[in-house]
């Protein structure tokens, strides 16, 4: 397990966020993203037969399909 203690409050929130998403849903990964107006995106591994993507793979879409144009933390 990766050593928080370092972060700033947002970057552990971040963290947090991901670690929940793959707890929550049982999946094999979680990832949480920041978009450039401090929105955060949450999302787990899809693992369907005809699509895989990673957790982040999954993260950066929604953010990306909900209007964002950069990311500042994942």
């Amino acid at each position: 397990m990766t050593d928080t203690i370092d972060l700033d409050a947002e970057d552990r929130k971040i963290v947090t966020l991901a670690r929940s998403a793959r707890a929550r849903n049982g999946v094999p990964e979680g990832a949480a993203v920041r978009d450039e107006t401090g929105r955060t995106y949450v999302a787990g591994t899809v693992a369907l037969e005809s699509l895989k993507l990673s957790a982040l793979q999954t993260a950066v879409a929604m953010a990306v399909a909900s209007g964002a144009t950069s990311l500042e933390a994942a």
